[in-house]
């Protein structure tokens, strides 16, 4: 059990990528807190972990919202007795488009679950780290924010910030043993938001074009990401901070 007793959260994690984490953390015996806007994704996710003989309990909140990120992390605190490792997953785009016809409705909720959400979580998650003797964030980015490309303009810039925060978070809160981290994913046609981040339905002939683009001709999957956060989430990765791993098949060499 790579991350026995651990206390998590997963944020975004009624389904996709967030679930797949979320499943696998519990696997290795986390204490896994589910985080969804949607309570019925959310809650089934829950179930099935609790199925898998695995612990986990639901936490409805806006990841873009204060008073909703602090009730999160102190649920965790009060269910589990601390915090160990938070997960920022939930992440939103808008459709792939020309940059001037992203709206500004469009734009700020993009920075606001994409961005936003990762201050909030550092305002709210590092005193309960401090109070734990250290902690670990898991910030998941993208590909995006290191090999951008048009069409997806201000949601790869949003990436890109994550990734640059997370970076300067790592120098900051290295003394207090917090440990910040990213994990890159490249495209996954079986996300929520696939359509928008293609720009339209999921054909073939769409994933074969994209699919040509990487080494390893494959697309990643919620597990090969999952397996990153395990790594980055467990003792095994105790000095390793300030990094982004890049869940991808070279396709960013």
């Amino acid at each position: 059990m790579r991350v026995k007793d651990k206390s998590i959260i997963v944020t975004g994690a009624g389904g996709g990528i967030g679930e797949g984490i979320a499943r696998r953390l519990a696997a290795e015996g986390a204490q896994v807190i589910v985080n969804d806007i949607n309570v019925a994704l959310g809650e089934q996710v829950v179930e099935a972990i609790l199925r898998a003989g695995g612990r986990a309990s639901f936490f409805a909140a806006d990841v873009t919202r204060s008073a909703e990120v602090k009730a999160l992390v102190e649920a965790a605190v009060q269910r589990h007795g601390k915090l160990d490792v938070m997960v920022n997953n939930a992440g939103w785009t808008h459709r792939n488009r020309p940059a001037l016809e992203v709206s500004e409705d469009e734009f700020d909720r993009c920075y606001a679950v994409n961005v936003k959400s990762i201050y909030l979580s550092t305002v709210h998650a590092v005193p309960a780290f401090r109070a734990n003797g250290g902690g670990s964030f898991i910030n998941i980015a993208s590909t995006a924010g290191v090999r951008p490309r048009p069409g997806l303009t201000w949601y790869n810039g949003s990436k890109g910030a994550v990734i640059t925060t997370s970076k300067s978070l790592a120098a900051e809160f290295g003394p207090d043993n917090i440990r910040v981290n990213c994990i890159n994913p490249v495209f996954n046609p079986d996300t929520g938001l696939a359509a928008e981040f293609a720009g339209g339905p999921i054909t073939e002939e769409r994933k074969a074009k994209f699919r040509a683009t990487i080494p390893l001709g494959r697309f990643s999957t919620a597990l090969d990401v999952a397996n990153a956060a395990l790594y980055l989430a467990s003792d095994e990765a105790s000095f390793i901070s300030g990094v982004c791993i890049e869940v991808d098949g070279a396709r960013c060499v």
